[in-house]
């Protein structure tokens, strides 16, 4: 048959095995617009169909297009048939990588704020606290992807709309930049080490906050709907997490009690971590149902743990005049599970929000009202 002549798109009826199965119905599909481009992706119009029809009416194309609002700003149908989105894969590997690149890239503007401030000391440190937490992270990489080599193709295309791609540049710049401010420290050149430093903590913004970025680029209810905080959220973990860090090395390395750059960096541990206790809060309160990822099965229990730890931490870290420099510690290692856990919890909560297919459905209509 000539591909120029018209098609019946009207669709057959009738139950297998009676005498009525196959025979055409009275109209076509309702708002199909009559064409072969509208009709080839149905099974009922495949390359074998022979069936001939009468030039096709003119579509009601207003009728589609209230249609197409309707399915996007309406209310969510009673029953919601799933799976609507396919649920992420991501294994242990994703949120351990992204506890240790937060904590380098923290301890990044750590490095860059003491060298500004003057102590060369606690600087250096704080640059070989960034190296060490990030060399975890390629391998960390790497495992999830499941082959070396996939990590290498990233790096052969360059796309600054995608966090994942964006990502795999800024950890090999992060990295090259870090060993290099370190392999300067060790020659003695303090100035080089700075200004590697300097633009190390820039990468390390970025570093630190394109994970939160990444997970909120997806269609995932529970990470979409927080995408104006898990940017934030993420970045007060890092700063949280690299002061902290670094306080516990400063500490071992043997700056002494009342040092300006130990004190500054408890000021900062502890102002970070309750911003994003308090964002986090906010967050899940705003998400309402959405929510319920972060509040089930094991990511439930690692979210309210985290929160706790940071409370308690938070609460040590007043009581340090009564309990010494030793209660400050646990404090700041309270810090660093309480963002380990945040960070599991997050990740974990993804697949968990994707498989409730009434949360998919609701949450792209009322992204669709701009709310």
């Amino acid at each position: 048959m000539s591909s120029e002549q018209p098609r019946e798109f009207r669709p057959a009826v009738g139950t297998p095995a009676e005498p009525a199965f196959g025979e055409k119905s009275g109209e076509t599909v309702d708002l199909h617009i009559g064409t072969f481009k509208d009709g080839r992706w149905s099974y009922l119009y495949g390359e074998d169909t022979e069936y001939q029809s009468p030039p096709a009416q003119m579509p009601d194309i207003e009728a589609i297009r209230r249609a197409a609002h309707e399915a996007r700003t309406g209310e969510a149908p009673d029953t919601v048939q799933g799976p609507i989105i396919n649920a992420p894969v991501w294994t242990w590997e994703v949120p351990l990588y992204f506890w240790f690149g937060g904590i380098a890239a923290g301890s990044s503007f750590v490095a860059l704020a003491c060298d500004l401030a003057g102590d060369e000391h606690s600087a250096t440190v704080a640059r070989k606290v960034a190296l060490a937490a990030l060399m975890p992270s390629p391998p960390l990489l790497i495992l999830d992807l499941g082959r070396p080599a996939r990590f290498y193709n990233m790096l052969r295309i360059f796309k600054p709309r995608s966090p994942m791609s964006m990502g795999a540049w800024a950890l090999t710049a992060f990295g090259s930049l870090a060993g290099s401010a370190v392999a300067a420290d060790l020659l003695g050149h303090r100035r080089e080490a700075k200004l590697l430093g300097g633009a190390n903590a820039i990468v390390g913004g970025y570093l630190g906050s394109y994970t939160g970025v990444l997970l909120a680029s997806t269609a995932v209810p529970v990470w979409g709907r927080s995408r104006l905080f898990l940017g934030p959220i993420f970045v007060s973990t890092a700063a949280a997490t690299g002061a902290a860090a670094t306080r516990l090395a400063l500490v071992a390395s043997g700056l002494p009690v009342g040092h300006p750059t130990r004190r500054a960096l408890g000021t900062v541990e502890t102002a970070a971590m309750t911003a994003e206790l308090i964002l986090s809060i906010i967050n899940e309160r705003r998400l309402g149902p959405l929510a319920s990822g972060l509040e089930v099965d094991r990511p439930g229990k690692l979210f309210k743990a985290a929160k706790w730890a940071v409370r308690a931490g938070l609460a040590l870290r007043f009581a340090r005049k009564r309990g010494g420099p030793r209660v400050h510690h646990v404090a700041s290692l309270l810090y660093l599970a309480g963002g380990l856990m945040f960070r599991y919890a997050w990740v974990g909560a993804g697949p968990i929000s994707a498989r409730d297919d009434r949360a998919v459905a609701e949450m792209h209509r009322t992204t669709a009202h701009g709310t």
